[in-house]
């Protein structure tokens, strides 16, 4: 590579680091300043996607929400009235890159949850009932979604209108999520349903039944 080449190339990725080191959206900088909660360790990456009416966005105590994320609060930043806390993200949560959160009533996220990259989430969908109107045009109801405390949610799940995700559960990855899921589960697949859950005293047992049980970390072992 060319002195020239090598140095400008060089130059590019330092400014880039600059860059988003001092383009992290941290408490007591300007856009911070416009959530409705940015609570002390909070960081929102640079570069970000999109934000949207900021106000009724409440992020917890040491989140960090990944790059080219999207946040998002009703249909636009002209909308003049909002709920009070449209997106809420509890504390210690970690919201993998590309991620899109897209609230127009409630998404109430709770503590220490994980979701991989590219996720998506949403409390409103599009209608079609009405075959003259173009469906981007048909407005569906808003369906609040809530995801329980200690919730990993894998790489490009989808959790749709109406979700109510349990504590401590797993979404696998490229899942599509919808109704209620039990606390201490791992749910799967499109539509997901339920792979295993967890029965006291006994572990991790699968959704098909039979033997194939999963035992509980730090409980003993009986085997040979």
């Amino acid at each position: 590579m060319p002195a020239l080449r090598r140095l400008l190339n060089r130059s590019v990725l330092a400014a880039w680091q600059w860059v988003e080191r001092y383009g992290d959206v941290a408490p007591g900088t300007d856009l911070a300043d416009r959530f409705g909660t940015f609570a002390p360790g909070a960081c929102l990456a640079f570069p970000m996607a999109t934000v949207v009416n900021p106000g009724a966005i409440h992020v917890g105590r040491d989140t960090l929400v990944g790059k080219y994320a999207t946040l998002s609060v009703g249909y636009g930043p002209a909308q003049e009235v909002l709920p009070e806390r449209g997106l809420v993200i509890g504390e210690r949560c970690v919201i993998g890159a590309r991620a899109c959160l897209t609230a127009h009533e409630s998404i109430t996220i709770g503590d220490d949850v994980w979701f991989g990259q590219d996720v998506f989430v949403s409390d409103a969908s599009h209608g079609y009932q009405d075959p003259e109107v173009p469906v981007g045009r048909q407005f569906g109801s808003h369906q609040p979604v809530v995801i329980g405390s200690g919730s990993w949610i894998g790489h490009g799940a989808m959790i749709l209108p109406g979700t109510t995700i349990g504590r401590n559960v797993v979404v696998a990855a490229g899942s599509v999520v919808r109704g209620v899921v039990e606390d201490h589960a791992v749910v799967g697949g499109v539509p997901a349903r339920t792979i295993r859950r967890l029965e006291p005293g006994r572990g991790w047992v699968s959704a098909t039944g039979g033997d194939d049980v999963r035992a509980i970390a730090g409980a003993p072992s009986f085997g040979g």
